[in-house]
């Protein structure tokens, strides 16, 4: 009996004992293997399981995001966070809620400061090409204080540390600047990121809250709403204006000579070049060309493989512009960077891009429906590339090669359209009530010209009827725009607002009082049967004609001059003409542009033949939007130089509404005498009568095409008459029957 009493006492402090040891009750062993811990590392012992440490530079599994904490970081050393941080931007959480101050942007609106530049600091064509298209934009501002947002003067555009244009020390030269504040609200351009041999998208330097207008941008590091992928452009690309794109007609079917081609190096180890390397798989000779070499860098024979030689010998055979030129597609293969010269080429050559670059973020992505111009392809399925864009059907072809024209034009064709489109994607987001629509953007003429402070119904603007299958109000308001004193009853102002106040189309006359003499008093104006309305104009400057008055409440505007000569049939022809073509100017007194081959400038011409480029609007209708864009839009040195001048305000709105529409003024019919009774206007005012008059308005026609960077007229020779006009029928047969007897 004790012995089995024995028994249980023992199997019970045994079972306690082992209870005790699951638990953790005792833990002095563990305690003391702790304590020697530092011993058995240098014998290769561990007590205790340790988290794994990589002595490399391996990127971390978890996001950036999820790895900026406290826990993570009390294990690392600084040396350690420099390595893993290599090339991750440490704003990556940054968005316009959390790395942007609003309230610098509620005063003064969106205005943009660039950073005077330093004494000796050295800046690229390209970055200077940038920064002068910022300063000649209506953002800018030359006063910080004004300023929502800032531009470094210091060229980050290079930062391969191979490179001649790389800028030293830009570390310690960002911190040193005054108005940094860990860059919030600053905007930094780059194109080129990295070196050899990985090419990282780590720029060199610390650059907090800044966004980032970068070229090559992976989604990965890619912060949405709040960096701005742009693409990469060499420094021979234009700083305004640009070449039109190369769709000169659409033929139909709309297949050329080549179905796919590309033509560029052949990287032979290292990053980018395994697409490139397995080019010749899907090459076939005939209508699917891919061309490469492995020509280029100082030791390339050294590297050279087996297909080298062949390579080199068909590259040359071949000329790259003739290829681009007759293809239907382009491939855009990614190389060293994720980004590629050839997309803009394939672009402008009308040339629908076929994007092999996995990760990249597409250029101005937030904005352009990339799909509707472009092929975005996977490299690991580069075999399956030309039996993919041969089911395309021809429909869809053609609509992508007009859009890659629309896109070209609208945002790519130069430094300053890639500048301001980047300024304005940002400015949408500071005014996000006031942001422009996925429409306004994809289709013609584009956000820069689609500015939604103006209204956010895209019926209100001319260009977007034809889309949205509706027609303008038939209806307009007369601008008469006066200069000279009202001293007698006879003078051509009083018969002209008669005339026009008797059309069945006009609600309103509003007569702009740009003289220097008080108004007429009230029973100097003839009675009509529509409301005339004088405005005083307060600056007494030409470019006040065009003022988005509120008082203008219908869509069409009939501008005129006060000694313009018009009957009320003329009028209501001609609107009925603009009702056609709400997007253009439509009127009588036409001009005409030609390039002067001797003195190497613009020229301007009144002389009467079947050509014009421009209908002056001292007798013109166009849409009232114009003036709110004429306003906006333009920079204040051209609407100064008008103004000091008193002089091109017409020309100057011609080629804003050529630069917008892509298409000419359409002239309409007009009796003879109206340019011989412009032409005997005795009043001393009268621009007609100072000798300087056409001297100053050749000086317009290049100084304006210089702002735009190409001549945005458009020539014609359309002329619109009635029906049966001048034909040998009875006059009651013909509804505008008063024009033929003028």
């Amino acid at each position: 009996m004790q012995a089995r009493k024995r028994y249980l006492i023992l199997l019970s402090a045994g079972a306690c004992l082992i209870a005790l040891l699951y638990f953790g009750g005792v833990q002095t062993p563990l305690f003391r293997s702790n304590n020697r811990r530092d011993d058995r590392s240098l014998h290769g012992y561990h007590g205790r399981p340790q988290w794994p440490h990589f002595s490399g530079s391996l990127q971390p599994f978890s996001p950036w995001d999820q790895m900026e904490t406290e826990e993570y970081n009390v294990h690392r050393s600084p040396r350690q966070k420099r390595d893993v941080i290599s090339g991750v931007y440490k704003g990556k959480r940054c968005r316009m809620d959390s790395c942007f101050d609003f309230s610098l942007c509620k005063s003064n609106g969106f205005k943009v400061y660039v950073y005077p530049q330093q004494k000796g600091e050295k800046m690229s064509e390209s970055y200077q090409n940038i920064l002068s298209s910022i300063e000649a934009s209506r953002f800018y501002t030359s006063d910080p204080g004004q300023a929502c947002l800032f531009v470094l003067s210091l060229d980050t555009l290079d930062r391969d540390i191979l490179s001649p244009q790389y800028v030293h020390n830009l570390r310690t030269k960002v911190q040193n600047l005054h108005l940094w504040n860990n860059g919030k609200n600053h905007l930094i351009f780059n194109l080129y990121s990295g070196t050899w041999p990985d090419y990282t998208e780590d720029l060199g330097f610390d650059f907090g809250q800044a966004m980032l207008a970068k070229a090559s941008i992976s989604t990965e590091n890619f912060r949405p709403n709040f960096d701005v992928s742009i693409p990469l452009f060499g420094k021979e690309h234009p700083r305004t204006g640009g070449e039109r794109g190369y769709l000169k007609y659409n033929s139909i079917p709309p297949y050329r000579k080549y179905m796919l081609v590309f033509k560029g190096k052949r990287y032979l180890t290292g990053i980018g070049s395994d697409t490139r390397n397995a080019l010749y798989h899907v090459h076939n000779s005939e209508d699917v060309v891919l061309l490469t070499t492995c020509k280029h860098g100082k030791d390339w024979q050294k590297h050279k493989d087996a297909r080298c030689d062949r390579d080199n010998a068909q590259y040359d055979k071949h000329d790259y512009r003739e290829m681009l030129h007759n293809s239907t597609f382009c491939l855009v293969p990614r190389g060293r960077r994720l980004g590629s010269f050839r997309f803009l080429e394939a672009l402008q050559a009308a040339c629908v891009p076929v994007i092999l670059s996995n990760g990249w973020e597409m250029p101005f992505s937030e904005i352009i429906h990339w799909n509707t111009a472009a092929v975005i392809g996977d490299e690991r399925l580069l075999l399956q590339i030309p039996s993919t864009v041969r089911s395309i059907h021809q429909d869809s072809i053609l609509s992508l090669r007009q859009q890659t024209q629309f896109l070209w034009e609208a945002y790519f064709s130069s430094v300053e359209r890639i500048v301001l489109t980047t300024l304005e994607i940002i400015h949408d987001r500071v005014l996000q009530h006031a942001a422009r629509s996925n429409l306004m953007w994809n289709s013609l003429p584009g956000g820069l010209y689609s500015l939604p402070q103006y209204s956010s119904y895209l019926g209100d603007f001319p260009f977007h009827y034809a889309k949205l299958g509706i027609k303008p109000r038939p209806k307009f308001t007369a601008v008469i725009h006066a200069v000279t004193p009202l001293i007698s009853q006879s003078q051509p102002i009083l018969k002209l607002l008669v005339a026009v106040a008797k059309s069945q189309y006009c609600v309103q006359v509003i007569v702009l009082w740009n003289c220097d003499k008080p108004l007429p008093a009230k029973h100097h104006w003839p009675a009509t049967s529509v409301p005339v309305l004088v405005i005083d104009g307060e600056s007494k400057v030409m470019s006040s004609r065009f003022l988005p008055y509120d008082t203008i409440s219908t869509d069409a505007v009939l501008s005129l001059d006060e000694d313009t000569v018009l009957s009320t049939t003329e009028v209501d022809f001609a609107f009925t003409v603009w009702q056609s073509f709400p997007e253009r100017i439509v009127g009588y007194p036409a001009r005409s542009h030609f390039w002067d081959s001797n003195k190497e400038r613009w020229g301007y011409t009144s002389k009467w033949t079947n050509d014009y480029s421009m209908v002056l609007t001292g007798a013109a209708i166009y849409h009232r939007y114009y003036h709110y864009l004429y306003t906006s839009y333009l920079p204040a040195s051209l609407r100064g130089l008008v103004d000091q001048l008193s002089n091109c305000e017409d020309i100057l709105m011609n080629f804003l509404v050529s630069a917008v529409t892509k298409l000419p003024p359409i002239k309409v019919t007009q009796k003879k005498q109206y340019k011989e009774t412009m032409m005997v206007q005795t009043s001393r005012a009268s621009r007609w009568a100072d000798p300087d008059h056409f001297a100053q308005r050749q000086s317009c026609m290049n100084k304006f095409a210089s702002w735009f960077g190409s001549m945005p007229l458009v020539h014609s020779n359309m002329r619109l008459d009635p029906v049966l006009f001048k034909d040998q029928v009875s006059i009651l047969r013909k509804k505008y029957k008063d024009i033929e007897r003028l």
